[in-house]
């Protein structure tokens, strides 16, 4: 197993480089620069030597593979570089606003998780009956609806209309700290991000559990007279979670988008936010790391699925994975 994941790991270099490099490429040819960012609103005009100075402290007025190989050789040694706008390492921003992206993203991955299994299941158990096809129906329309237009209506609803619910921030301004104000202000955000998986998860356990219990060794354990539910937990659910696993691998970097949006709708301070300001300031460093830690979560999330999935299902060996 240590062999297949190390042979992973390496297998997995060349990908990062070729999506740093296209990243690079991509944000360079983007018009504009971070000089432009900087002027933006401002009243002031910047004189053509000011700004050739800029460049040149940037390192901007360099080649692109000059300036691509400095910031490769100091992102291998941690160093992201500093911020062309805050001035501060890129390190120390996003492992401030680090934190608050995991809180969300864990709290919507475990709610997502814990949703769309049960459901899953009932919806097979209980195939074409009335639930399932209610379900069914909504699981549609979940996955067809964007994160960021269901984040608007649920602050319209709940916020503008009703007023139960605070539109944004992680806590009320002003109040001293209590779990019960940021699970309020986690309930929205949370909702919109785990929507879209809850709908796709439990089609996918629906469906996976549906091939599983027509299976002869389901129906040889149900002829033994072992209990329904039994049958159900013991012996079908762990075989239908196979394929789940390879999906929520796979779901990790699309949950690290999710929050880039998310973080924006709802106002929360995390690395979406962060990532989003730095685009329109066109703040090359900051875009460059979040960039970068979204491809190796990518990586990550494959690497992590080949590896539960092995564990999970004996008919698969690391020696027959390693040769594929």
């Amino acid at each position: 197993m240590a062999n297949y994941a190390l042979r992973r790991f390496l297998n997995a270099i060349p990908i990062l480089l070729g999506i740093t490099v296209i990243s690079f490429l991509i944000i360079n040819m983007a018009p504009g620069n971070p000089l432009s960012g900087m002027m933006e609103g401002s009243d002031s005009i910047m004189s053509t030597v000011d700004q050739e100075s800029l460049l040149k402290e940037y390192g901007l007025d360099q080649p692109l593979h000059v300036q691509y190989w400095k910031w490769l050789s100091g992102m291998v040694r941690g160093d992201f570089g500093t911020s062309f706008i805050k001035h501060e390492p890129v390190r120390d921003l996003i492992l401030n606003r680090l934190p608050y992206t995991l809180m969300l993203t864990v709290t919507s991955f475990l709610v997502a998780i814990l949703i769309a299994v049960p459901l899953g299941v009932l919806c097979a158990v209980k195939a074409h009956s009335r639930f399932d096809q209610i379900v069914s129906a909504l699981s549609f329309v979940g996955v067809s609806i964007p994160v960021f237009w269901f984040g608007l209506m649920l602050i319209m609803l709940f916020s503008v209309k009703l007023g139960w619910l605070p539109s944004g921030g992680l806590m009320t301004i002003n109040a001293p700290f209590s779990m019960s104000d940021r699970i309020i202000h986690l309930v929205m955000p949370v909702c919109a991000m785990a929507s879209h998986e809850i709908a796709s998860w439990l089609r996918y356990v629906r469906s996976s559990m549906l091939e599983v219990i027509g299976q002869d060794y389901v129906r040889t354990a149900k002829a033994k007279g072992l209990l329904k539910g039994r049958v159900l937990m013991l012996h079908a659910l762990r075989n239908a979670l196979i394929p789940l696993v390879t999906l929520l691998g796979l779901s990790l970097p699309s949950f690290f988008a999710g929050a880039l949006i998310t973080e924006s709708i709802f106002s929360i301070p995390g690395m979406g936010r962060l990532f989003i300001d730095a685009a329109f300031q066109r703040d090359y460093p900051v875009i460059f790391g979040i960039t970068t830690i979204g491809a190796f979560l990518h990586v990550f999330g494959n690497l992590l699925a080949d590896l539960v999935y092995a564990v999970l299902d004996p008919r698969v060996s690391f020696s027959q994975k390693a040769k594929g």
